[in-house]
Formats: structure tokens, C-alpha cells, sequence
């Protein structure tokens, strides 16, 4: 089953959904669009990607939530997440998103390894042999041949992402580290806790 294309319209002062997930990503187009799809009209929840530039540091991507979460504040049931990809970014400065991540119980920390792409790889297959993101990129350009940093809506299903949590649980092996080393994705949680509150 297809996802339709979702939109997110609610009328000024009236709070429709029950649960925001405020999410400061990477990336400006693939993640935004992804989670857009998780969405619509009659959804008790609400997906808000804070606009950052392409290829933000870890670190301005964790300003870049601070400064949101100064200005609007969260309720308990509320969610924000960093979204962030391994590239060639240094252990100290994802530690460090990691350890934002501990200090609220709401707070989280989605790391992809070696790129968001690679979770959108588990859509379609066990991704298994992928070491960079070049690797990565090929692979999912049998899947999505018009694929560059977009994502067609019709190409993603219910069944897929599923599958993707799955495939990317089941390749988590320590899931008490603080991010994944090898490659692999904690996306998978925060989608799950998004589709839980559906």
C-alpha cells in the first residue's frame, strides 16, 4: 500500500495533533521529504524539520535545536531529535549530540552510518556489503534510478518501512552503544516511535 502524498493544515491557534516531533536534520531535502510522508491531514501527530543548510555540522545542527527548543517549548509527550549522518564528521562531536540526546527523556539522537540514504536502502533490501556512501548511493539508485537527494512518495509503502525497522533493528547488535560505529542506522527509532503515536 502506497503512501499518499500528505499535507499538514491546521487552523491558527488550534493545536490539532497530540504529539510534535521536532526534528533538526542534516540534511534539507531527503530527510524532510521522508518524514513528510509519516504525515497527513487527520494525523495525531506533527513532524516539524527545522530548516538548516545542507551539510550542517553536528554541532550547529545541536545549536540549531537549542535555539528552537529556547523560543517554543516542548510538552512532555512532545519528542526532539537530532538527525544526523557518520561521513567524515569527528567521534567527539557525535558523542556529543549523543550525550544532548541523554538529557531529557524526550530528547533523541538518529544516526545513520554511512548516510541517511543507507536507511532509505532497507526499504528495498538487507543492504548488506555497504561500506561507504558511494556504495550506499549505487545501491539505492536500483531501487530509486531518479533518485538525487528526493524521494517519490509512491516508491515508499507501510510494508517497507516496516521492513527497513526491521532490517535496521536486526543489524543494530549493541543497541547500548551511543551510535553506530559500523555501518547501520538508529533512524529505525524514531521512525517506530512515530508510527506508534499514529
Amino acid at each position: 500500500m502506497a503512501i499518499p502524498r500528505r499535507d499538514f493544515q491546521r487552523r491558527i491557534g488550534e493545536r490539532r495533533y497530540r504529539k510534535l516531533f521536532v526534528l533538526a536534520t542534516e540534511g534539507n531535502k531527503t530527510e524532510p521529504e521522508y518524514f513528510d510522508l509519516l504525515q497527513n491531514n487527520h494525523s495525531v501527530i506533527k513532524v516539524h524539520c527545522l530548516k538548516t543548510k545542507e551539510g550542517l555540522a553536528p554541532l550547529a545542527l545541536l545549536k540549531k535545536m537549542e535555539h528552537y527548543l529556547k523560543k517554543e517549548s516542548l510538552k512532555s509527550s512532545d519528542e526532539a531529535w537530532l538527525v544526523a549522518d557518520r561521513d567524515q564528521w569527528d567521534e567527539n562531536q557525535l558523542d556529543q549530540l549523543y550525550a544532548w540526546s541523554t538529557t531529557q527523556k524526550n530528547f533523541g539522537f538518529a544516526l545513520s552510518n554511512p548516510k541517511f540514504e543507507y536507511w532509505l536502502l532497507l526499504h528495498f533490501e538487507e543492504a548488506s556489503g555497504i561500506a561507504t556512501s558511494r556504495e550506499c548511493s549505487e545501491r539505492l539508485k536500483r531501487y530509486l534510478p531518479e533518485y538525487d537527494k528526493g524521494i517519490d512518495a509512491r516508491k515508499i509503502t507501510v510494508e517497507m518501512i516496516a521492513a527497513a525497522i526491521r532490517r535496521a533493528e536486526q543489524r543494530n547488535n549493541n543497541q547500548h552503544d551511543t551510535w553506530p560505529k559500523e555501518t547501520g542506522t538508529t533512524v529505525y527509532r524514531l521512525v517506530r516511535n512515530i508510527l506508534h503515536t499514529s
